[in-house]
């Protein structure tokens, strides 16, 4: 039987994807020595506006999630998020002090919480099931091409501009406007309004109708996510293995192409076998690579664990948002996509929080090897549990 075509609508949302990372990344790889060296801000106040932004992102994605959901609609949301987010960039250009500065952050980061959800039940609503994980894996390929271009693109400004940090910020409006006005124009959306009322999307009541594999994906995520901390740990690992410092950028950026060049393939590929051997599969990766990179003194070490790093990214990103859309009743998927996104957003904050106690205390050496002993616990779990129960999602086909 002949599968189905990945619809166009999918490889806009992609391309969509990608500028809005080449906007918000253009900034994002700059701002830290914007704020310290151009404000004067100091870094424990740039780590506070991080993380406020950053749970700022968590938690309007589930009020976002749950409102396209009430609505039946999507694409308006997530155009008005892109457009939050693309309209904040000059705000960037135009601080002098740390007011106008968290004003934007708090606006980006918005933004991208408001469109997150809508826009993963958007692809569900477009995608036939039997593609699913294809359509994920091609959206986050071109998702994280534009995470690679922006820094690049940022490098490349400032040696021509002469570190004009405010120049680069203001360029960073067109690629976004240009995501905003490619989702209104290029993507149609399907007729997603419930038949019936569905009520509050967040009532205990639909809560419930989620059902148990949905929770057991959401689980699952969190499980993979607490076993792997946050990549600035990579490019800290870099420095200390004494990568020239106008380098080090180039670590992300290696991971990152990685990551592009495997979410598709991978994606594909989980159409067509078990999901927990793809987890499975994942999880034994990302221990090789934690081991690698605890053990290693080596540059060539180094390029090897990340290399692994982006390919674990690969094989269960796209594949566990996936799972989500699968698990979830079909008027609810905007709501499931947002609890998933807060408990993962959730235990990446928790494992980032160990994993900087552990460095402090007792080095980045012991930070790996605790890393590939949680993910050893993960995949011990993730065995007995689709040992003892229902198969995953993949294998009910």
């Amino acid at each position: 039987m002949t599968r189905p075509q990945i619809p166009r609508s999918i490889w806009i949302l992609g391309f969509v994807s990608m500028l809005m990372d080449i906007s918000s990344e253009m900034i994002h790889s700059l701002l830290p020595m914007f704020m310290v060296g151009t404000l004067g801000i100091s870094v424990f106040v740039v780590g506070v506006i991080d993380g406020i932004a950053e749970s700022t992102t968590l938690l309007v994605k589930v009020f976002s999630g749950a409102l396209s959901d009430r609505l039946g609609k999507r694409k308006m949301l997530a155009v008005f998020g892109y457009g939050i987010s693309a309209f904040s960039k000059p705000l960037f250009a135009l601080s002098q002090g740390m007011g106008l500065l968290l004003t934007a952050r708090l606006l980006d980061r918005a933004g991208k919480g408001i469109r997150g959800a809508p826009r993963d039940a958007l692809i569900t609503d477009i995608t036939p099931a039997e593609i699913r994980g294809q359509a994920f894996g091609l959206r986050q390929s071109l998702d994280t091409i534009g995470a690679v271009a922006g820094p690049l693109l940022a490098t490349a400004l400032m040696l021509l501009w002469a570190n004009d940090y405010r120049h680069i910020f203001w360029l960073a409006v067109i690629p976004g406007l240009g995501a905003m006005l490619l989702l209104f124009v290029g993507v149609q959306e399907p007729d997603t309004r419930p038949q019936t009322s569905l009520g509050n999307p967040l009532s205990k009541h639909n809560l419930k109708r989620m059902g148990r594999e949905y929770w057991w994906v959401v689980s699952l995520g969190c499980l993979f996510t607490l076993a792997r901390f946050s990549e600035a740990f990579l490019i800290l690992r870099a420095q200390q293995l004494s990568v020239p410092v106008a380098l080090v950028p180039l670590v992300m950026v290696a991971m990152n192409l990685v990551y592009a060049a495997t979410a598709y393939p991978f994606g594909k590929l989980s159409d067509r076998i078990s999901h927990r051997h793809m987890l499975a599969g994942g999880l034994v990766i990302l221990i090789a690579s934690d081991l690698i990179l605890g053990y290693s003194q080596s540059w060539s070490g180094l390029l090897a664990g990340i290399t692994l790093w982006g390919i674990h990214m690969g094989m269960t990103q796209g594949l566990l948002a996936s799972m989500v859309a699968s698990s979830a009743p079909s008027d609810l998927r905007g709501t499931a996509f947002g609890f998933f996104n807060l408990v993962s957003g959730i235990a990446l904050l928790l494992a980032s929080v160990v994993a900087g106690l552990l460095w402090d205390q007792l080095g980045s050496t012991f930070t790996f090897y605790t890393g590939a002993a949680f993910a050893t616990v993960s995949l011990i779990g993730l065995l007995v549990h689709s040992a003892r129960n229902a198969p995953l999602l993949s294998e009910k086909k």
